[in-house]
């Protein structure tokens, strides 16, 4: 058991191909977090907007690619568009189906944060003369991220996880490194080595979600 899974000397020897997967790994979420957190603002802006095509284009939008499994998703954009001409590095594939995924995962939490806030705050923020987009970035949009603020960390910690679908597609990320070295020794101590990374990253936000939690539960 322990030279299968806590073989120390082939974890050294897949300790720089991991590393290196885990900076695929952080690039991936810093591109994605960042543009699934704008599109699933304005998603969001648009489920609630006053405009009915507008707002059931959102919402068709929101439960479309709530309801895909994002590995269904991965391998249609990776293996299926090629057949229509369209070939993606797996980079761009996994950027493009984690966007779609997470903005609507995050847009539904704006919703609910954006519909939390009372309509009184808008009126008050409205007669002091401020301007609708002003409203939204300085009185609105302030008070439903914190309303919803676990929840949206809780969806970082996701995306994290996530990341270890771009292995599907031969995305060089930590779960595809790790894979890769247990493939050539025959050992699994490469998994045990990446699933401590995932701990080791994901942890301290986890007990952060919880902190945020009882704060707000205060």
């Amino acid at each position: 058991m322990v030279d299968q899974f806590f073989n120390v000397g082939i974890m050294i020897k897949a300790w720089p191909l991991v590393i290196k997967g885990l900076g695929m790994t952080l690039l991936i979420c810093v591109v994605v977090i960042p543009l699934g957190a704008i599109g699933s603002l304005l998603a969001a802006l648009g489920a609630l907007s006053p405009n009915r095509a507008l707002r059931w284009a959102s919402l068709a939008f929101i439960d479309l690619f709530r309801a895909l499994p994002p590995l269904v998703l991965l391998i249609f954009i990776y293996a299926g568009l090629p057949f229509a001409g369209m070939s993606l590095t797996p980079f761009v594939a996994v950027i493009i189906g984690f966007f779609l995924n997470n903005t609507a995962y995050f847009a539904e939490i704006f919703r609910a944060g954006l519909l939390s806030v009372p309509k009184g705050q808008r009126e008050a923020a409205r007669s002091t003369g401020l301007t609708p987009a002003q409203t939204l970035i300085w009185v609105t949009l302030p008070q439903a991220t914190r309303n919803v603020l676990p929840d949206l960390l809780s969806n970082v910690v996701e995306v994290v996880k996530l990341t270890s679908l771009a292995s599907v597609v031969s995305l060089g990320e930590m779960l595809h490194a790790a894979g890769l070295v247990r493939s050539i020794t025959y050992n699994a101590s490469p998994l045990v080595l990446a699933a401590g990374l995932y701990l080791a990253l994901l942890w301290p936000l986890i007990r952060l979600i919880s902190r945020f939690e009882r704060r707000l539960a205060h």
